[in-house]
């Protein structure tokens, strides 16, 4: 999930996570996340299917905000940016 820092949420699914993370900073398109200034990874999950991602964004994206910022807070109670690490390491598949 990547944020704004007035906590607009997107959540998307990806196959290298490093990549997307520098597409989103870059605002690369005319993008919802563009616009929003959504720009920080404030959660992730991997997968070892490319199925299982797709199943669990689905259903991320069917819950309620206040379970998104729940499943956040959970993992991330400072909403601290972990994109840089995270293109550092070069991660792939994830949520």
């Amino acid at each position: 999930m990547m944020a704004s820092r007035s906590q607009v949420l997107y959540v998307g699914m990806t196959n290298n996570l490093a990549r997307r993370v520098r597409e989103h900073k870059r605002k690369k398109a005319d993008s919802f996340t563009a616009r929003y200034n959504v720009t920080r990874l404030v959660w992730y999950h991997t997968f070892p299917r490319p199925q299982d991602a797709i199943a669990a964004e689905k259903k991320l994206k069917g819950q309620s905000r206040s379970d998104k910022i729940a499943l956040i807070e959970d993992q991330n109670p400072d909403w601290k940016d972990l994109g840089p690490s995270v293109m550092a390491s070069g991660r792939g598949d994830a949520v």
